[in-house]
């Protein structure tokens, strides 16, 4: 059997633990206490599986949810709630992760509770498996239980979930003898386990029947086709430590140098997760030779493929790796090699950006001069390598920033990152995600006393604060980024920072406060001579002093920015401002002369050759002339608007569009 046919068939079968899966299937029917005492169950049963890490505690959730597929047809969802290193995932982006799976929109910057609440809700009705991986503790797993009983739960942690009502663990411990080396003949063969059967049952007991220590066992034995089994046994038998711990020193002693090094560095890999690009850039060798490399590993049970050219280092085995790391690596080897890691995946997120770009343009050029493995065939390569290596890319971006000492490096991979999501998915599809990014660059900011792109950040956030109704906080952070505009220089950010504080007290109904921003923001405009910018604040003054019911300054207002848009030679700009003032004439009760500027207004958009927006202000004429008593002229106008949109449903459409406005 070749390396590949042994990982593969490993990794498609489960090997014992038929007691506990009799046992968790019989839990789920179980008589909870809700019952007993006449209430209806309000959340959904959780089981939970217990165990250290290496003993098969996540295969069996698995295992049982895969037997329950008939019973619970609306799917498996998981969510690991540790990080490889052993750190708790803040349970607001494992709620991110399960909205994600589930299909439901995040409002950018949610906090927790609200994610938390989406997931639940979620859930409902839905007769689903959730497991949860690697609880660290009740309090971090009870606030994503389905409120509803449809749904099973299952559990997984290191002990009792203390705060969990009506939850008794399945607690696991070493296979049993059969069971154990079932998995180890799956990576030998049969041959040496028939010749000595006492042998292998002695093996199987050293590795205390834990399938983490058995798997690393069958592959050193799978690797080494003349060894015995008891040679193994001895060999063990001579080493310190606990069961996972001596097989695990024992794989690592036989690997070759090189290859030993790689699968150290492998315990950076964000996610504990890699492809040939990561393990390339943090062992410094070939895309290639990386490739075979971790094919070797996945074969010896080091790391298990995860498709898409992907492969994970269990999470039993990451501490031990990075404890190995510590110990045989220069601090400034590993220093480098996460500098080499975040350059290779910032370069990889320009190629995967610039894929989108026309042939031709300076992008695609620079794009045809990358190296064959950086370089994406299409751009629907691209945005399949975006998506699945995405919870990667994010770890990658975070790691990088809680570095502390690749600041620079990190903020190139947040600003490519920010710029491929963009164009593969749209800033407002991607705005949860880009949420997350523009948080870690005002990290890197105030670290750094980088005011410019403290004051970038805060404006990105605001925005995405003030698009999702977080009014308040939106007004804030624009403050905020006011003064790190001013505390930079940045003519640019301190501009927008008014402009925005301004939009920010027109969304709360401040018309004093909105007008009295707008008006600063356009006084450094007038002395900047920023025409477009000069134009488009005059408008936005003029439109709240007309909410204000100002309407001689709203009408001068107006008047400003239609001059305005005309010396741009933007016609269609022209004929909306003069439209605003035919508006603010006719609420003034001057209709005739609202008549007057309303003509003027659909002469300029014929000149524009902007159709709808001719048809949308015969419309509005029309309207006037009802009011002034004139319907025959009036229905000349709505006609020629209908034959301007070529249907009556679209004139309809755009009126609607003029009303709400």
């Amino acid at each position: 059997m070749t390396d590949q046919a042994v990982a593969a068939a490993v990794g498609r079968r489960f090997f014992g633990r038929q007691r506990e899966l009799k046992a968790l299937r019989a839990d789920i029917e179980r008589t909870g206490l809700d019952t007993l005492t006449g209430r209806k169950a309000p959340r959904a049963r959780v089981l939970l599986v217990a165990g250290k890490p290496g003993s098969g505690r996540t295969a069996l959730a698995e295992e049982l949810a895969e037997g329950l597929a008939e019973r619970y047809p609306d799917g498996v969802f998981r969510a690991r709630l540790t990080e490889p290193g052993g750190d708790p995932v803040p349970t607001a982006r494992v709620a991110q992760e399960l909205l994600a799976a589930l299909g439901v929109a995040e409002p950018p910057g949610a906090g927790e509770d609200e994610l938390t609440e989406l997931v639940r809700r979620a859930f409902a009705g839905r007769r689903a498996v959730l497991i949860l991986d690697d609880a660290v503790d009740a309090e971090q797993a009870d606030p994503l239980i389905p409120d509803d009983p449809a749904t099973l739960v299952v559990g997984v942690s290191r002990g009792p979930l203390t705060g969990i009502p009506d939850v008794r663990p399945c607690t696991l411990g070493g296979l049993d003898p059969k069971s154990a080396i079932e998995l180890l003949t799956a990576f030998t063969g049969s041959v040496r386990i028939t010749v000595d059967p006492q042998a292998a049952e002695t093996l199987v007991e050293e590795c205390g029947g834990m399938p983490g220590a058995v798997v690393l066992a069958g592959g050193w034995l799978a690797a080494r086709p003349k060894a015995s089994v008891a040679d193994l046994a001895k060999q063990l038998r001579g080493l310190t430590g606990d069961p996972l711990t001596r097989t695990f020193v024992l794989a690592h002693e036989a690997l070759p140098a090189t290859a030993a090094r790689i699968l150290r560095f492998l315990s950076l890999a964000p996610l504990g997760r890699a492809d040939a690009h990561t393990a390339s850039a943090l062992a410094g060798c070939s895309v290639s030779a990386a490739a075979t490399t971790l094919t070797d590993f996945a074969a010896l049970g080091l790391v298990s493929d995860a498709g898409d050219g992907q492969y994970e280092v269990p999470g039993h085995l990451v501490p031990l790796l990075r404890a190995q790391l510590e110990e045989r690596d220069r601090p400034a080897e590993v220093q480098l090699a996460r500098a080499r890691m975040l350059e290779r995946t910032v370069r990889l997120l320009q190629s995967c950006r610039a894929v989108t770009e026309p042939e031709g343009s300076a992008a695609r050029r620079k794009l045809a001069g990358l190296p064959r493995a950086l370089r994406f065939p299409s751009r629907e390569a691209g945005a399949d390598w975006l998506r699945s290596r995405q919870p990667a890319l994010l770890a990658s971006a975070r790691l990088a920033v809680a570095d502390g000492e690749l600041d620079t490096l990190a903020r190139r991979l947040i600003a490519s990152f920010v710029r491929a999501l963009a164009a593969h998915r749209g800033a407002e599809a991607a705005a949860p995600e880009l949420y997350g990014l523009h948080r870690l660059v005002l990290d890197v900011a105030e670290r750094r006393g980088l005011h410019r792109e403290r004051a970038a950040a805060l404006l990105n956030l605001a925005d995405l604060d003030a698009r999702t109704g977080r009014t308040q906080e939106a007004l804030l952070r624009y403050r905020l980024a006011l003064d790190a505009g001013r505390a930079a220089n940045d003519p640019y950010a301190t501009g927008r920072a008014m402009e925005s504080v301004g939009g920010s007290y027109q969304e709360l109904g401040d018309w004093q406060r909105a007008g009295d921003w707008y008006g600063r923001a356009l006084a450094q405009r007038l002395a900047r001579d920023e025409r477009a910018d000069q134009a488009r604040l005059y408008g936005r003054l003029g439109a709240v002093q007309t909410y204000a019911g100002r309407y001689g300054e709203a009408l001068r207002n107006w008047r400003a920015a239609a001059a305005g848009y005309r010396r741009l030679a933007d016609l269609p700009g022209h004929a909306r401002a003069l439209s605003e003032a035919a508006r603010v004439q006719e609420y003034a009760g001057r209709p005739e002369e609202s008549l007057r500027t309303c003509e003027e207004a659909v002469e300029w958009a014929r000149r524009a050759q902007d159709t709808r927006l001719q048809a949308a202000l015969q419309l509005r004429l029309a309207d006037t002339l009802d009011r002034l008593g004139d319907p025959a002229a009036a229905g000349l106008h709505r006609a020629a608007a209908e034959r301007l949109l070529e249907s009556r449903a679209a004139a309809c459409e755009i009126r609607s569009g003029f009303e709400k406005d």
